[in-house]
């Protein structure tokens, strides 16, 4: 079965860096766009980032260009979010996600505060 496990959450103070990695399991994993979405305290979703199949195209919200990259191993079946410049705001649960579908997975705390 579909499977997504997110990793690399925690605490960071503001200007600081993490990384996040999903990994997928139980589909052709190189055919499938993969979001990361982020749900921040008593807010509603927001998508973060997407890269398509082959990693060659990426999107990305306002607010996080320039500081997070996302790219994707499809020998390991992973993508990562590599997220600088942290701030305060960006404190939420994120998440991976296949477009078009109900498969999430679990959620990774990232918590920016000093």
């Amino acid at each position: 079965q579909v499977q997504l496990v997110e990793s690399g959450g925690g605490l960071v103070q503001p200007g600081g860096s993490l990384r996040l990695s999903c990994a997928a399991s139980g589909f052709t994993f190189s055919g499938y766009w993969i979001n990361w979405v982020r749900q921040a305290p008593g807010k509603g979703l927001e998508w973060v980032s997407a890269i398509d199949g082959g990693g060659g195209t990426t999107w990305y919200v306002d607010s996080v260009k320039g500081r997070f990259t996302i790219s994707r191993g499809n020998a390991k079946n992973t993508v990562n979010l590599q997220m600088n410049s942290l701030q305060p705001e960006d404190t939420a649960v994120y998440y991976c996600h296949i477009p078009g579908t109900n498969y999430w997975g679990q959620g990774t705390q990232v918590t920016v505060s000093s």
